[in-house]
């Protein structure tokens, strides 16, 4: 191309400039006289063989003409010269002819550049239109090549200086251009040794241009050692970098070299300029092996260090004013841009690389999988994932997809990085933005909530940093997540658009169109979210800017729409959406952005309006109502509303409630009700006259009498006031007076002590004697009457004189007095529904048939001594719900006590399944744990007196308390999987009674619970003094003669409680984000400073390793073995909070063996037992088995030892001596959890491999054979016990044992059989007593056609056969096969007995024999029930496949 241009540029300057440059020339050239002669003498012979060769020289600018093809011109010179009679000196004088010819650099640029065909009489038929240079003509002339090359290479010197000449033309690079692609080259050695010559004395531009012709002048017999040079060239000279990389990529190396190059090229990355960091990447990427791929990927990705190519933040906003000074600064500054620019160069040849070799894309995927510290993670594994993500393979975007969750889950690539990657490769980042977007979908959509934020911070970035086009893909995207139904990616994607509404309004307002159509989408979303939803579309649409104004009427007529409806749910809607655009227009507006800070009144008028609406619209239904008024409580505790809002809002509430439920006391309150009518609960004795009472009972027989003649009187001339509204109205009345006065509730604190109008609670006892309409109404009457309490705690729980906390906590007394009075109620009144309590849950349906059924169930309940004690939760299972219906029922009472519980048996129900119908109870209430606890032992004669100095909690309320805050805890700290809703069944809606919970944050309650510690744990100290002082008493004894069971009873729940509230705190994952590692020092601190003072100035490992020591004492008085399993359960969370739970193990261990070895006595003095007792023991026994040193020894040491006591036990005492819980009762939860975990054990054994040393092997073979025996003593067990359970867990797991072996074990025999022989036999003796057991399992179940066992047939059977042969296969591998030989196995019963009853002998499933000669002569009694031979074995096996096959495949669920 370049010498074509050339030429007519040539043909263009003929003419009249030839003459003038003659002129210059002759000028020039004038030099002496006798070195022209000479001159003319010797060209004689070089310009005389050309013109006869048919080519004519030109001077100065003219092009030299050629007459003849090229191949005819060089075989003419060939031939004169050769035909000459002076060959070979001939061939000298033509080179002589040629120097002097070319010492005019205008001659000598002619012949570097191509020659013009002479074209005769216009014909052009001899010549083809383009033809080399003269010299290039000359080079193809194997008897000249060498000494032209050599006259070139000494001229090349003189033009190195010059520069580009005229047209731009590099004369160096033309003389290297003419030695490129050579037919041939005559001596390729001497040529690369001068062209390296060279370039060790050339400057830069030149080397450049001769080390990237090396590929194309050199033979492939020079590229090894011109690479060598090269090579240690790269070493010495960052600037040729480029040039050498790109020669060496095309020249053929070994593959030996190759690796060493690269080794040499990765040494000087860090060095190499920026610019020329894409060259170096994609060298050493192209020359990548299957076999180093990762060894390369590793080192490259160390040494990559991007973050030094960006320029800082500072810099850059420093350089772009710069640039926004002036044109003229900014190009000479182009600095940042072109740092992106090679970035993205850099990123598009690992693209190429990973697009083109799946190695490499494996190799990427596992070095970043390897890094295992957050600190070693860099911006270069983000890109590289979104690299992998946004190629079209499957299995790297698949890949990309799981390595980045896995990262996210596990901590180790965190936000810090991602916004890191954005604010600086904002550039880079865009061209992945299809794949960012995936990512985030991806990770949105995941069922795990730890992985799910970190989708949200991927979204937030590329809306604020990227272009409107990936802004309006990202709002797509959320509204898309909003619409599919799914809670957790619902709520993370309600609250990203939430959060961008705030920090980009003007942005997102383009938008909300887009968010609008959620609403169509309403149906799925809960209450929580659809509050959520209106906020940020009344921002948008109704916010100060009102950037989104364009929505305002559509948002109204949706409202209205919904207001109008009477399906309850669309109100429902209808009621939070108009609060919430109350809550945006009347929100307090800055001073400058209004007139003097208040509202415009049009804006007030619109908002009285809306709110009449709504109070209009829903004073038909209580529901409707009492909904409203807790809708516009929450508006008021979490916005900040205009004065003028604020203030025509409170003053109707106050006299609103006033009127309708507030009675003076005075005259006998007249009607017909139910029950007789008396003011109970009164507080205040000094207001005898002029006291208020809540009238409860008379509204709730007139609400009554309403909705009976509801049916017959669609009209009603006066408003109908429901009990249902007392609550939430009594709320928002003390809200309102909380924000007017600041916190001071003065107005209203008469209604704290105030009484209530009810009857006299003596009724309950008489309930069987009631009707049925008496019985609902009086149960309805202790809801209300609970719930007004628990509303009336939420609001002066927070009051600080000692008067009104002494009220707070005889409320709390009425309240746990009215439960237990409630649970009787409610066992005497089947099928009852409550009146509802939070009224933003779904409708009622579901709610009925869960509330109704555990009352039934609970008449046989024998233990519902006491309220809410049944219902605890020693699992830390988050399932209240199904829990609290079979809360004891499963007790296994003896049945000489059967006719003393009769008389308990109504005494009550447990509440757990009905707590959706009692009011929420605020955080704040807490705080009222800070009081100290009362307990029987505290108690002295003052007590009678009215006066106690100090607010003490007694044992129930601290019950009550602690189960309201753990059930809080579990809901908000506990990360439970989104499941997606199954199928057409209803949904019970678990935030049902968390409504004001779901709108703090879990840090929030976080940092709540660490404030709480200290009084937590005076309350672990008090419940701990509590039970030693007891046993003190007892002399050591927990069921002595001074137990108060009703007392021991609600302290141990409080202790158990107390230990669940502290594990749950402490295994928030929270905790694990290292913006929260303040909060976990501060709550360890507590702990630890109840140990030892200075807490503050310990390190982390200090804090966890005090604060284990202050729990460890509590061991000695654990009441029961679940509050037991909760301290060990709560030690091993505190543990792992350090840097090192492996310190911790053995003491976890050896505690968790404590209490297993201890007997477990109730206050009654019988032994503890029952399904709770099973699941806490299974736990426990886990948990030791987890954290035990070797788990096969301890596995052996139950089933070898405690076992056989538990066998050789008396019948008075029916446990292991060793073990005291392991009797008859729990054997199968002893079986289950040691099988399991024996399973789980031999699972981590490491597979064999042939690289492993003898020590190695022989250690692999120890473990082997321990677990094997273990295993032996397992499976023989089922021949004392042969119960359907224990059958069932011995097949499971026997087949997945086996199939461990096969995987893991029987590599390890391949290999160690010739070195351990007879090692591996007793091995496989002893197992195969094991799989002979289980095959007379196989026989018993298909016997006793029990199909739960029956179901793990078919893949033991399976199992039991690939082992056979792989035992032959081994033998074979190791040359023994006639060690082998297979017989038919007969079927037997598990008592060895002979089964006869199959339709063929033959029919069943055979055994092996295998093993060394000696086993060859086996004992006979042993041969004769091995009979058959190979040829039999093989025809029984095909009929037991056939036969096999007709199974179903195994169900592994027991």
């Amino acid at each position: 191309m370049m010498r074509k241009k050339r030429r007519s540029s040539v043909d263009k300057g003929e003419g009249a400039a030839a003459t003038t440059t003659k002129v210059k020339k002759s000028r020039s050239a004038g030099g002496k006289q006798k070195e022209a002669v000479a001159e003319e003498t010797n060209e004689s012979v070089f310009g005389m063989f050309l013109r006869g060769a048919g080519v004519t020289l030109k001077q100065s600018a003219t092009s030299n003409e050629i007459a003849v093809d090229q191949v005819v011109f060089q075989k003419r010179i060939q031939q004169q010269l050769q035909k000459s009679p002076r060959y070979p000196g001939i061939v000298q004088e033509f080179i002589s002819g040629l120097e002097s010819h070319i010492e005019d650099p205008e001659r000598f640029r002619n012949c570097l550049l191509p020659c013009v065909p002479r074209l005769p009489d216009g014909d052009s038929s001899c010549v083809s239109s383009f033809q080399e240079s003269l010299l290039r003509m000359l080079l193809g002339i194997e008897m000249l090549q060498t000494l032209i090359i050599n006259t070139l290479l000494e001229k090349l010197p003189e033009f190195m200086l010059d520069g580009a000449g005229d047209g731009g033309l590099s004369v160096p690079c033309i003389i290297i251009n003419q030695l490129k692609w050579l037919d041939r080259v005559v001596d390729s050695k001497e040529l690369a040794a001068k062209l390296m010559e060279l370039v060790s004395v050339a400057p830069v531009e030149v080397q450049r241009d001769i080390i990237t012709s090396l590929p194309e002048i050199l033979e492939d017999s020079q590229h090894n050692d011109i690479a060598r040079e090269l090579n240690s060239l790269l070493q010495e000279n960052t600037q040729l970098t480029v040039p050498i990389l790109d020669a060496l990529s095309s020249l053929n190396l070994s593959s030996s070299l190759l690796t060493e190059v690269r080794g040499a090229v990765m040494t000087t990355l860090a060095a190499v300029q920026l610019e020329d960091l894409p060259v170096v990447v994609k060298f050493i990427l192209h020359s990548v092996s299957t076999s180093d791929a990762y060894e390369v990927v590793c080192n490259l990705r160390k040494k990559l260090e991007l973050e030094h190519c960006v320029l800082p933040p500072v810099l850059q906003a420093s350089q772009s004013r710069l640039k926004n000074k002036g044109a003229a600064v900014s190009a000479s500054t182009p600095a940042a841009c072109s740092s992106q620019d090679s970035i993205t160069l850099i990123l598009d040849g690992i693209k190429s690389a990973v697009r083109f070799q799946k190695t490499i894309s494996e190799a990427w995927l596992k070095a970043i999988e390897s890094v295992d510290d957050v600190e070693d993670h860099k911006v270069i594994d983000l890109l590289v994932l979104f690299i992998l993500h946004s190629t079209n393979a499957n299995q790297s975007r698949r890949g990309a997809e799981r390595v980045l969750k896995v990262k996210v889950r596990t901590g180790q690539i965190q936000e810090a990085l991602l916004q890191k990657t954005f604010r600086d490769y904002i550039q880079v980042m865009r061209g992945y933005f299809p794949s960012i977007l995936a990512l985030a979908q991806s990770l949105l959509h995941s069922p795990d909530p730890c992985v799910v934020p970190f989708g949200g911070h991927m979204y937030r970035h590329s809306f604020t940093a990227f272009d409107s086009y990936c802004q309006q893909e990202v709002v797509g995207s959320l509204v898309t997540h909003v619409c599919s139904g799914v809670g957790g990616e619902v709520d993370m994607a309600l609250e990203l658009l939430s959060g961008l509404v705030t920090e980009k309004p003007s942005e997102m307002a383009l938008y909300a169109v887009f968010v609008k159509g959620i609403l169509d989408y309403m149906d799925n979303l809960t209450p929580q979210q659809i509050r959520r939803l209106f906020h940020l579309l009344s921002r948008l649409a109704f916010g100060q800017q009102q950037q989104g104004a364009h929505i305002q009427d559509d948002m109204h007529i949706v409202i209205r729409k919904q207001l109008s409806s009477t399906v309850p749910k669309y109100k429902r809607i209808g009621i939070i959406g108009a609060v919430m655009i109350v809550g945006s227009m009347g929100a307090l507006r800055p001073k400058a952005e209004s007139q003097n800070g208040s509202l415009p009144q049009e804006t007030l008028r619109q908002v009285t309006a809306l709110l009449e609406l709504v109070q209009s619209s829903s004073e038909s239904s209580p529901e409707a109502a009492a909904l409203y008024y807790d809708e516009l409580a929450n508006l008021i505790l979490t916005s900040m509303l205009d004065p003028q809002v604020q203030e025509m809002i409170g003053k109707s509430v106050l006299d609103d409630f006033q009127e309708d439920f507030v009675v003076d006391l005075g005259p006998d309150i007249t009607g017909s009700f139910p029950f007789p009518v008396r003011l109970m609960y009164n507080l205040d004795e000094d207001e005898s006259q002029g006291g208020i009472a809540i009238n409860l009972m008379p509204l709730l027989a007139k609400d009554l009498q309403n909705k009976g003649e509801q049916q017959s009187q669609i009209k009603k001339a006066h408003k109908r006031v429901s009990p249902l509204c007392l609550s939430p109205f009594f709320r928002l009345l003390r809200l309102c007076e909380e924000k007017q006065h600041q916190g001071d509730l003065e107005e209203i604190d008469a209604l704290l002590g105030c009484s209530l109008v009810l009857t006299d609670m003596d009724i309950v006892e008489k309930i069987e004697s009631l009707s049925k309409a008496e019985r609902d109404f009086l149960c309805t009457l202790l809801f209300h009457t609970i719930n007004w309490f628990r509303e009336v705690i939420n609001a002066f729980c927070r009051q600080k004189e000692t008067e009104m906390k002494m009220k707070v906590m005889t409320r709390l007394q009425n309240i746990t007095y009215l439960q237990s009075l409630l649970e009787r109620a409610l066992a005497g009144t089947p099928g009852y529904v409550p009146p509802l309590a939070n009224f933003d849950g779904e409708s009622t349906d579901g709610i009925i048939l869960s509330s109704t059924a555990p009352v039934n169930k609970a008449k046989k309940d024998g233990s519902g001594k006491k309220r809410k004690a049944p219902g605890k939760n020693s699992s830390g299972n988050n399932s209240q719900l199904e829990e609290g219906m079979e809360a004891d029922e499963t007790q296994q009472e003896q049945p000489e006590k059967e006719k003393e519980k009769e008389k308990e048996v109504r005494q009550g129900v447990s509440l757990v399944s009905y707590r959706q119908f009692f009011r929420e109870l605020d955080m704040e209430v807490l705080s009222v744990l800070q009081c100290g606890l009362l307990s029987r032992s505290l108690l002295d004669s003052e007590l009678n007196t009215k006066v106690r100095e100090e607010v003490l909690l007694g044992p129930a309320e601290l019950v009550f308390l602690l189960e309201d805050m753990l059930r809080k805890l579990e809901f908000c700290l506990t990360a439970v999987p989104a499941k997606r809703a199954p199928f057409l069944k209803g949904r019970t809606d678990k935030s049902v009674g968390f409504s004001h919970l779901q709108q703090r944050s879990s840090k929030d309650i976080a940092s709540c619970c660490v404030q709480l510690l200290p009084a937590l744990c005076s309350h672990l100290e008090n419940c701990h003094n509590h039970f030693q002082t007891l046993l003190s008493e007892n002399n050591g004894v927990v069921d002595g003669p001074a137990t108060d069971i009703q007392e021991h009873q609600l302290m141990s729940s409080g202790y158990q409680l107390l230990l669940q509230v502290l594990n749950t705190t402490f295994s928030w994952s929270g905790f694990s984000q290292p913006g929260q590692r303040s909060l976990l020092k501060k709550a360890l601190g507590v702990l630890a400073e109840r140990l030892k003072e200075g807490g503050a100035e310990m390190n982390m490992e200090q804090l966890v390793k005090h604060s284990f020591k202050y729990l460890l004492n509590f061991r000695s008085t654990m009441p029961s073995l679940s509050t037991a399993l909760c301290l060990s359960q709560l030690l091993s969370t505190v543990s792992e909070r350090g840097g090192n739970p492996a310190a911790y193990r053995e003491q976890t261990a050896s505690l968790a063996r404590r209490f297993l070895s201890q007997e477990w006595v109730t206050a009654s003095g019988e032994k503890e037992r029952g399904n709770k007792f099973n699941e806490a023991l299974q736990t426990l026994l886990r948990v030791y088995l987890v954290h035990v040193d070797d788990i096969l020894k301890a596995v052996e040491e139950i089933a070898g030892e405690g076992i056989p006591e538990l066998l050789n036990a008396s019948k008075d005492d029916m446990s292991s001596a060793s073990w005291p819980t392991l009797n008859r009762q729990t054997f199968l939860v002893f079986y289950k959890v040691l099988m399991a975990e024996l399973e789980k054990a031999v699972r981590k054994i490491p597979a064999g491999k042939i690289s492993d040393n003898t020590e190695a092997q022989s250690e692999k073979l120890l473990t082997w054979n321990l677990a094997v025996r273990d295993f032996h003593i397992l499976v023989n067990l089922v021949k004392v016990f042969d119960s359907r359970p224990v059958l069932n867990v011995c097949l499971k797991y026997g087949r997945l044992f086996l199939e461990s072996f096969l995987k893991l074990g029987m590599p390890l025999l391949d290999y160690s059989f010739k070195r351990h022989k007879e090692d591996v036999q007793s091995l496989l003796k002893t197992f195969q007593l094991s799989t002979r057991q289980l095959h007379h399992m196989c026989g018993h179940s298909k016997i006793h056609q029990d199909t739960s066992l029956t179901n793990h047939v078919p893949a033991l059977k399976k199992s039991l056969e690939l082992f056979l042969y792989r035992v032959k296969a081994m033998l074979t591998l190791n040359n023994c096969q006639e060690a082998f030989w297979m017989g038919n196995l007969k079927n037997r019963n598990l008592k060895g007995e002979e089964i006869l009853s199959q339709r063929s002998q033959e029919s069943e499933e055979e055994e092996e024999e295998e093993e060394e000669e000696e086993e060859r002569s086996l004992p006979p009694q042993e041969q004769s029930e091995e009979e058959a031979q190979d040829s039999d074995s093989e025809g029984s096996k095909q009929v037991n496949r056939i036969e096999d096959g007709d199974q179903d495949s195994t169900d592994d669920s027991d």
